[in-house]
């Protein structure tokens, strides 16, 4: 295993990521907490090509290498895909609400990186890992839209590099509760892991720098369509950010959310837009496309009650 550590992943002990990433692993070695200690302990881990403690602490672009007896693989699927644009050097996907990026220790097939592998093979990048091929940002399962794919490692590096260079562009459209009266506001607040839940992300000062900008496309008598522009990925950002002021995502119960009068999937949230440098000529591309069923459904019904 090869993982490159990002925002979800870092601020915890090496030990106790490795135990919960092989939690729920099948392959018929176990791999509790002690057993990776002693693996640790042994050499058998390395992060950024250099043996570490149990207890070390995982930084942001940390490279994790890590190769038990058994570790398993991710099998291709035949699992259709929405793409939406390709060249030889990547591809811009619409991922569909409930189906996530990639591989977890507990869901190993059914996911996006699933059906990447079917359908371009070993021409995926895997900078991030196996688990990872190809994946280069990340949407929540229940968060439909559009995601870059690099087909080699190249692209990958260019379009990452783009990403840290604030020339990707990308904008989502979100049902939030409540109405929001300023037509446009930006909201910065640092963003961290809870310390009591770890699956759950939270306002704090000793968070990441985490930007985003809210504009407001409409409003109901009890709710607001908004467009959110990311200056900052962070792990649940727009979730996070819009429940912090009031307004949480239609729908999103991790956040606060509550009852609601019309059913959906968790949160009514959508990346519709995306604009980047192609690789490698710079020449930038922009993609649009339509609000997802949920997002239409849940519109219709606000603006007619």
């Amino acid at each position: 295993m090869k993982l490159i550590a990002d925002d979800f992943i870092s601020d915890i002990r090496i030990d106790a990521f490795l135990a919960g990433y092989y939690a729920g692993n099948n392959s018929g070695e176990t791999f509790s907490r002690s057993k990776i200690q002693a693996e640790i302990k042994k050499g058998a881990v390395l992060v950024n090509n250099k043996p570490v403690k149990p207890s070390y602490i995982l930084k942001e672009a940390d490279v994790i290498e890590f190769e038990p007896a058994e570790e398993n693989k991710i099998q291709p699927e035949n699992i259709p895909l929405k793409i939406i644009w390709e060249n030889d050097n990547m591809a811009v996907i619409n991922k569909p609400s409930g189906m996530l990026t990639h591989p977890t220790p507990l869901e190993k097939s059914g996911t996006l990186v699933n059906a990447l592998l079917y359908r371009y093979g070993d021409n995926l990048s895997d900078i991030n890992g196996e688990l990872r091929r190809g994946i280069l940002h990340r949407l929540d399962r229940n968060t439909s839209g559009l995601l870059m794919i690099a087909k080699n490692n190249e692209a990958h590096e260019y379009l990452v590099n783009a990403m840290k260079a604030g020339k990707t562009i990308k904008k989502y459209l979100a049902v939030v509760k409540g109405v929001i009266s300023e037509d446009e506001f930006t909201i910065n607040e640092p963003i961290l892991r809870s310390p009591n839940q770890p699956y759950k992300m939270m306002i704090g000062p000793d968070g990441k720098d985490s930007i985003s900008i809210i504009r407001v496309l409409e409003r109901f008598s009890r709710a607001t369509l908004v467009e959110v522009r990311l200056i900052t990925g962070r792990t649940h950002q727009i979730r996070v950010h819009l429940s912090s002021i009031g307004h949480p995502v239609y729908n999103d119960t991790l956040y606060g959310f509550g009852k609601m009068k019309i059913k959906t999937e968790e949160q009514v949230l959508e990346s519709y837009k995306l604009s980047f440098p192609q690789p490698f000529d710079g020449k930038m591309l922009e993609f649009e496309i339509p609000k997802d069923e949920k997002l239409v459904r849940v519109i219709n019904f606000l603006r007619n009650t």
